[in-house]
């Protein structure tokens, strides 16, 4: 069962909470899912440094929309005094017509980070980088930071073979069929020369008894 489900969406309401904490008012569940993914979309592709991005919450009350930003490079992200921040608050109040907050928090353990790791592991195989030396690389920093356990699978033409085919590294524990395991999936893709090499990322942070007490984060506003 958690080869075939995404690892993250069967734990909503157990260990993990939704990317989008809104309720729909009647018939505008479509427009809001809508407005959330253009939302994400713009923030990705107005960022510097798109790919130290971690996570993007969107929470809304009334007409206000509140946009946080998880990412493992605050400072390149917020800008010169804050300018990439504000230009980025206008552009999205109108683009959603409505009043946007953008938070920005820092990943302080991004080597524990399914999504930071995963994107790592396609910018060093764009990069020509061999794939084993990158994967092990990345578990060993993985296990180094206090993770559990950790999987990495990547599926492509590896090292410019005719063939595709996938390879693995793992390392430690990863009870994919524990719902109290805190596990941390995330996905990237590798644009070579060869083709699009994928990645994905599952990694093992312990199990969750009773509420979970998240990491405190450093905060800046805009």
């Amino acid at each position: 069962m958690g080869q075939k489900v995404n690892p993250i969406g069967i734990r909503l309401g157990i260990t993990r909470e939704s990317n989008a904490r809104w309720y729909p008012n009647g018939d505008t569940f479509a427009n809001l899912l809508r407005s959330d993914m253009e939302i994400r979309d713009l923030v990705r592709k107005t960022l510097p440094e798109a790919s130290s991005i971690s996570n993007i919450i969107i929470e809304r009350t009334g007409r206000n929309v509140k946009v946080i930003v998880r990412t493992a490079k605050p400072g390149v992200i917020i800008g010169k005094q804050g300018k990439d921040v504000d230009a980025l608050r206008a552009k999205l109040s109108l683009n959603v017509k409505a009043n946007v907050h953008i938070v920005i928090e820092e990943v302080r353990k991004p080597e524990t980070d399914a999504t930071l790791v995963a994107a790592n592991i396609a910018q060093q195989l764009e990069k020509r980088i061999m794939f084993r030396r990158a994967m092990k690389r990345a578990v060993a920093n993985a296990m180094k930071q206090g993770a559990k356990g950790i999987k990495i699978m990547v599926a492509g033409r590896l090292g410019g073979a005719e063939i595709a085919r996938s390879e693995r590294c793992h390392e430690g524990s990863v009870p994919l069929h524990t719902f109290r395991a805190d596990i941390d999936y995330g996905t990237a893709e590798a644009k070579t020369t060869y083709g699009i090499i994928g990645v994905k990322v599952w990694i093992f942070k312990g199990e969750v008894i009773g509420k979970k007490s998240e990491e405190p984060a450093a905060e800046a506003t805009a």
